[in-house]
């Protein structure tokens, strides 16, 4: 077996109860890596591409990568899940940090696939090479930090006392229990695998946990070329100042003030890209006023050596509450997208969202779209039960976070997301949604290949599926102008590929405001021993989005009809500030997208497919009368 690599995967069928080891081709590895790459493979070999998210046909996926878990890999401290999703019906893949990733590795496996469902609750207990269903009915209602310490109790006994602390939990809250569409899974009590609705999956499942616990430990194939390798990133890490000082300072919340100067901080459900009070929900006042830095040091992921986790802490009621988080795009959900300026507040709704393990991006979103719906009188005041629904109230968000989390009253609507909700009622242009999932904390109408980015995510709405923010506005690896949309089609790309392959190593995306291609490329090698190029690298990464559209595809038509933006951002033009006037010139870019990528209309070509070595993905979309002529 290849370095990096545990050797093993357990299938674990919910339906009978049992579990079964198997090892991966290595020609499997070498061209999907692992994670994100890893799971859109086995998706479209064992997932119905139309089936319903909720399905017992569906799966779920717990995967690493080969740089998982690897001592001196920097932010190597990660885990993934890949799924049909719930919320969009794309495939899927959600990413966490903290320590379970590294922990699933040390207990023998490099991943597990979830099949079936179960008639009760149950939980995974993962253990020195071994997987065991056991009864879960006990933690079926419980919320994410009860049911990650009644585990850990449980478990110790097995382990020792001693050893407790090295147990990991991964798990779904109320949330996921009552199928919310974007509810998430939280491992290490605060860390979220939460776009997408992968929690509700696990919910559909009856799967109420993974517990992780063992002492192996991957190994390195090239010594010599690892610790070469390890160097210079290291090196290149300490001398980025996003990397090394900007987020190990402020966290992800540095970027309130820059994104709303640059005009691009969307306010009152994408209304407008200025909040005035940004500064009241800054990183640098969550510093001043409410981070524990003595608890924030045991926050940080596995591995990192750049530490941007929060801890924070509120004091004052009624807010009172404390928890890792909030991060920037947690701040401006629950934040400027509602018209909120109370900093407890929104840390309150966070800390919520943790323990009743919610999507913290989709519901401050959701939020902002019912208040929206309200203004415009599309709510029957009947449906609020009293409930004070307004811009600017902190009350409110910290509510509507416990009524979508139990499905209560409104919350029922709010847990389908804004695109059901919005069209329910009568208003579907309110929903700022790409291919149904809430977009993320930047108005695009600021930065065009940041706009191209949102409107061709396979996933759906995000900005991690290429983090154009990064050249057009943070000037990392150097600055563009944001407002041209001139070769952003080629940039993008290169985005998206290369983030593929960072989601499939499993890293953490923060590393890219160091590192690129042949950094990566250096990394694998000296871990696995097979020799990757830049140019190996670059076309993992073209092979993973091709294979990831194929799969929406055949899932329920993707292309040119789904590669675009809600009508506000292409035809509203910005109101104020830096950015005022814009509009996302889409269609300038969308036809030179498909013609760098070797597209027709959104969807891959039989050439581009065979040249990535997909010929089957081809002929399963000529076989459907899917495939572009």
């Amino acid at each position: 077996m290849p370095g990096g690599y545990m050797g093993r995967i357990a299938r674990v069928d919910l339906w009978s109860g049992k579990v079964r080891y198997e090892t991966l081709p290595e020609e499997v590895l070498k061209k999907w890596i692992g994670g994100r790459g890893l799971g859109v493979y086995l998706a479209l070999k064992e997932i119905p591409p139309k089936v319903d998210p909720f399905s017992p046909a569906n799966k779920a996926f717990v995967l690493t990568g080969p740089l998982t878990g690897v001592a001196g890999i920097p932010a190597s401290g990660r885990w993934c899940s890949v799924t049909k999703s719930p919320l969009t019906n794309t495939i899927h893949d959600s990413h966490s940090g903290g320590k379970f990733g590294p922990y699933l590795k040390f207990a023998g496996f490099d991943g597990i696939i979830i099949e079936g469902a179960s008639e009760k609750p149950v939980y995974l207990w993962v253990h020195e090479g071994k997987v065991e269903i056991r009864d879960a009915s006990h933690l079926w209602g419980k919320d994410v930090h009860a049911t990650t310490d009644m585990l850990i109790e449980e478990l110790s006994a097995e382990v020792g006392k001693d050893q407790a602390k090295e147990i990991k939990v991964a798990c779904i809250g109320p949330a996921g229990e009552n199928l919310v569409r974007f509810a998430a899974i939280i491992n290490d009590k605060s860390r979220a695998a939460g776009r997408g609705g992968h929690g509700a999956v696990w919910g559909s499942k009856k799967l109420k946990a993974i517990a992780v616990y063992g002492k192996e430990r991957p190994k390195i194939a090239k010594e010599d070329k690892f610790r070469e390798a390890v160097e210079k990133a290291m090196k290149k890490i300490k001398d980025s100042p996003v990397t090394s000082q900007a987020l190990p300072k402020y966290g992800t919340a540095v970027l309130v003030n820059i994104i709303n100067k640059a005009g691009i901080f969307p306010t009152r459900n994408f209304r407008t890209g200025v909040f005035p009070e940004a500064e009241k929900i800054s990183g640098e006042t969550l510093a001043e006023k409410y981070v524990d830095w003595d608890k924030q040091k045991e926050e940080i992921c596995w591995g990192c050596p750049i530490g941007c986790a929060r801890y924070s802490v509120i004091k004052q009621p009624p807010f009172t509450g404390e928890g890792g988080g909030p991060e920037y795009e947690t701040i401006w959900a629950f934040g400027a997208q509602c018209g909120v300026s109370d900093l407890a507040a929104i840390s309150k709704a966070n800390f919520l969202c943790n323990e009743l393990g919610l999507d913290t991006i989709s519901m401050g979103h959701v939020i902002g779209t019912l208040m929206e719906l309200v203004e415009k009188g599309k709510i029957p005041s009947e449906k609020l039960r009293g409930l004070k629904v307004e811009w600017g109230s902190p009350e409110t968000i910290v509510e509507l976070t416990w009524r979508t989390a139990y499905r209560s009253g409104i919350g029922d609507d709010l847990a389908e997301g804004a695109k059901r909700l919005a069209e329910k009622y009568g208003a579907p242009e309110v929903a700022m949604v790409v291919r149904g999932q809430e977009l993320p904390a930047y108005d695009p109408r600021g930065a065009q290949g940041h706009g191209l980015g949102y409107a061709t995510s396979n996933r759906g709405g995000c900005h991690l599926r290429a983090y154009l923010i990064s050249p057009e506005v943070l000037g990392v690896p150097k600055l563009v102008d944001r407002f041209s949309t001139k070769n952003k089609a080629e940039l993008l790309k290169e985005f998206q590929d290369i983030f593929a392959v960072v989601d499939s190593l499993v890293l953490c995306k923060f590393t890219t405001f160091a590192l690129w291609t042949e950094d990566y490329a250096e990394l694998l090698t000296a871990v696995t021993g097979w020799d990757f190029s830049k140019k190996d690298i670059e076309i993992i990464g073209e092979r993973i989005w091709n294979a990831e559209r194929v799969f929406n595809i055949l899932s329920f038509g993707d292309g040119r009809e789904y590669d675009t933006l809600p009508k506000r951002l292409l035809e509203e033009p910005m109101p104020e500030g830096p950015a005022k006037g814009h509009v996302v010139k889409l269609e300038e870019m969308l036809n030179e997208y498909y013609k760098v990528r070797k597209w027709k209309d959104g969807r891959p070509t039989r050439s581009k497919l065979e040249e990535l070595g997909l010929k089957w993905l081809a002929d399963w979309l000529e076989e459907e009368g899917l495939l572009p002529k």
